[in-house]
């Protein structure tokens, strides 16, 4: 059975809307304090706060880089990295050049990739990498996902939460067939309810992005039986968001 915790430990409650003042962003890192979540994704420009705010918890800090076209030249993103990482940020999310993957520069992305990671990984810091499948073919998504892998990436991510779709089942289930088990799996865009979350740890993400995260533990802890919460109904493994 999964637990709340369990849940819980899925999420990356996320305070990326570009019109949220200090005080909401403060108010959202205790919001994912309370609820004991994975991590919080604040813009760059956040990191200091949120690292303010999370001391002392288990409450990872997260922020995003060339976000969110990620259109940003190399070597900014790598300068982005730097100073996240030494404002705090444990773990970051960063959007790969999608442009340069529909002109199928593949070398190219692999490589603004890989640099990204190795300052990363210098510092013992994760990396998210966000496709922006909404974007992209069947065969593009493949491509993406083992371009990722192959550039050392922890994570690959589906989306912002900004373009015009979100995660799916269909392209969940493809970026795991295609990774190694190295390779863990987020969600984001339109994760929104207890069932969406369930559905999309039964296909192998491990990770999703919510602003919903009040809704879906709440939801969680009404549907605890013996310890653990119920299981998603079947229906929901096959449905987009």
């Amino acid at each position: 059975m999964t637990t709340v915790q369990d849940i819980a430990k899925m999420i990356d409650h996320s305070l990326l809307k570009p019109e949220l003042t200090e005080q909401e962003v403060r108010e959202g890192c205790r919001i994912a304090k309370q609820y004991d979540v994975a991590s919080v994704c604040v813009k760059p420009c956040d990191v200091k706060i949120a690292q303010e705010e999370l001391q002392g918890t288990n409450v990872l800090v997260t922020t995003v880089i060339g976000f969110p076209h990620g259109s940003n030249l190399t070597q900014i993103k790598v300068l982005e990295a730097e100073e996240a990482i030494r404002d705090g940020a444990v773990e970051l999310d960063m959007v790969l050049n999608i442009g340069r993957l529909l002109s199928r520069r593949f070398d190219y992305v692999e490589q603004d990739i890989r640099a990204v990671v190795e300052i990363a990984h210098n510092h013992q810091v994760a990396v998210k990498v966000i496709l922006e499948n909404c974007y992209l073919t069947d065969e593009l998504k493949e491509i993406a996902s083992r371009l990722c892998e192959n550039a050392g990436a922890d994570f690959i991510k589906t989306s912002t939460g900004y373009g015009s779709g979100g995660a799916t089942i269909p392209d969940l289930e493809l970026m795991r067939r295609v990774t190694g088990p190295r390779v863990q799996i987020k969600a984001a865009g339109g994760v929104r309810t207890l069932d969406n979350a369930l559905a999309i740890r039964a296909v192998g993400a491990s990770r999703f992005g919510a602003t919903a995260t009040i809704a879906i533990l709440e939801g969680a802890k009404k549907r605890v039986v013996n310890g653990g919460v119920l299981q998603a109904d079947k229906n929901a493994l096959g449905k987009g968001y």
